[in-house]
Formats: C-alpha cells, sequence, structure tokens
C-alpha cells in the first residue's frame, strides 16, 4: 500500500513553501500528488522515484529536426 504524506511533509522534505508545493500539485508538476478528500496528498514512493529520475529534467525533450545532411 502506498504512503501518502501530506502538503508540509513535502515542503519539509523539498525545502519548499507551501504555496509552491500547492501549486505544482494543481498544474501536475509534483509526481504522486492526488487530492483526496479535499486534500493534497503526495505518493511518497512516487515522488521519491520521480526526484532520484531528475524531477522535471526527467520529462521527455521535444523531438528535434532531422539533420539536412
Amino acid at each position: 500500500m502506498s504512503e501518502f504524506i501530506t502538503v508540509k511533509q513535502v515542503c519539509e522534505l523539498l525545502n519548499l513553501g507551501e504555496r509552491t508545493v500547492y501549486d505544482q500539485c494543481r498544474h501536475g508538476k509534483l509526481a504522486g500528488a492526488a487530492k483526496i478528500g479535499g486534500q493534497w496528498r503526495v505518493d511518497r514512493t512516487k515522488l521519491l522515484a520521480w526526484l532520484a529520475e531528475g524531477g522535471e529534467a526527467a520529462k521527455p525533450q521535444p523531438a528535434t529536426k532531422p539533420n539536412d545532411s
């Protein structure tokens, strides 16, 4: 079973302010974030895995144009 942590716990883990974490949750930028019972919770396992992969830097890069060689 997944362990869901609170926004406050995410703030402490990532050293971020509450407003930043709430904004990231609302905009889908925080892995494992879900609204449960009207409150944001974050799946700790998914968050840690996402961070280990580089966070936002791990998102797929846009395709580049082929070289005209």
